[in-house]
């Protein structure tokens, strides 16, 4: 009996060997949060995002430096930022579509390396129209930068903290949005702008070089053809979507709001009955810090309560904020800005992680257009409110934002009423 069972016992199993040509690949995991890869990438894109905004708005402060030395008007000094955000929207309608061809990191790189020699360059520029075209450049050089990252991280973050992670990658943003501002402003009071724009080319050039060496590469992309029919197949399917369209008219309304009243708050501080400096005005970027705390909480809040409540009381936050500028009081005017800087930031990362989980193909072209709208709205809105200024003050700028976010709180109840959408 014992040698029959020896004999008749099931010989061990041996793995099979895998057939050429049909062993499965397995599919890379998702980048989690707390792992050195969520470190790595976390730094870089915040660098990025750090060395884009500061580079973008550096400007900003300096419209009435720029109004007197070159001898234009406020609308006209406006330009230097306006063509920046102009030229960033039309090279997104290109820079998303060849990411999706080429690969994220090795566009985003080259992208940021340009915006920052193009800095350094405009800096030395003698004439105005070579300030302008300078500007311009710098403009279409970041737009390599902006859609590509927020589908970068759409891409490779795992799905359960994409919001957060966006919401960190924008307050990334609105840091370095803050620092050009502030290094731009008080630079320029005790030296010159020329220094000032300088000194920020030559620290975004060392933040876009540490991003080179330490941003994680793509595990997820997949290559698309860059083919003219397939582009306009997927731009249809973006705008058939039911929340896309309302999306991209937001991110206009959002950033044509934000722009306009950080573009010409300054002339209103640096004339009576104030007659701050430079530096103070400068030093008054600090708000863009409620950004970085109301950006990764958008993110926590849309996992919690949907992303549509989000963003329309982000947007009532943002006309709080408006109104209270209104006011004479500098404490008041300061606390406006506040909020009405972290409702803008709040609404925007909760706006761009919505774009990612929408967009079911082409990831970048959908970040494309909505960053082409985003910037549109940057340009128009912020070159149609110095007519508003010049026509009827700072009365004239509360009113003409106030009916840009009247419309983005309609917008954002359409949202909210789209019930897909409140998926995470």
């Amino acid at each position: 009996m014992n040698t029959l069972l020896r004999t008749t016992a099931p010989a061990p199993k041996t793995p099979a060997l895998p057939v050429a040509g049909h062993s499965p690949t397995p599919k890379p995991p998702f980048i989690k949060r707390g792992t050195p890869q969520f470190i790595r990438l976390t730094l870089a894109l915040f660098s990025a995002g750090l060395a884009t905004f500061a580079l973008l708005y550096c400007v900003q402060p300096i419209l009435p430096v720029l109004s007197h030395d070159f001898g234009v008007s406020p609308a006209t000094s406006s330009l230097s930022l306006s063509l920046a955000t102009g030229l960033m929207a039309l090279g997104l309608l290109v820079t998303g579509p060849l990411s999706d061809a080429m690969g994220r990191k090795s566009v985003m790189v080259v992208a940021l390396l340009l915006a920052a020699v193009f800095t350094i360059i405009s800096a030395f520029m003698t004439s105005w129209q070579g300030i302008l075209v300078f500007r311009a450049l710098i403009g279409l050089a970041l737009s390599g930068v902006a859609a590509v990252a927020m589908t970068y991280l759409s891409e490779e973050i795992h799905p359960s903290v994409v919001a957060f992670s966006m919401g960190l990658y924008i307050s990334g943003n609105s840091i370095g949005g803050m620092s050009g501002r502030l290094i731009s402003g008080v630079l320029t009071d005790f030296f010159s702008w020329r220094i000032a724009v300088g000194a920020i080319g030559v620290l975004a050039l060392a933040a876009a070089l540490m991003f080179w060496r330490i941003l994680p590469a793509s595990r997820h992309f997949r290559p698309t053809a860059l083919k003219p029919r397939t582009l306009a197949i997927n731009f249809r399917l973006h705008f058939r979507d039911a929340g896309l369209p309302l999306l991209f008219i937001e991110g206009f309304l959002l950033m044509g709001s934000f722009i306009t009243l950080f573009n010409y708050i300054g002339y209103r501080l640096l004339a009576g009955p104030w007659f701050l400096s430079q530096a103070t005005v400068g030093l008054l970027s600090l708000v863009y810090l409620t950004g970085t705390y109301s950006s990764p909480r958008a993110g926590s809040l849309s996992g919690r309560y949907g992303r549509g409540p989000v963003l329309l009381v982000s947007m009532l936050i943002m006309l709080c904020g408006l109104l209270l500028t209104w006011f004479d009081s500098l404490v008041m005017i300061f606390f406006g800005m506040m909020l009405f800087t972290a409702g803008f930031f709040a609404g925007h990362s909760t706006a761009s992680a919505w774009i990612g989980r929408r967009a079911r193909r082409a990831k970048g072209q959908a970040s494309s257009l909505y960053l082409f709208c985003y910037y549109v709205g940057s340009s128009v809105s912020g070159t149609l409110g110095g007519f508003f200024w010049h026509s009827f003050a700072w009365t004239g700028v509360v009113v003409f934002i106030a009916i840009l976010l009247a419309l983005g709180i309609m917008v954002a109840q359409r949202l909210r009423k789209l019930p897909e959408l409140r998926a995470i």
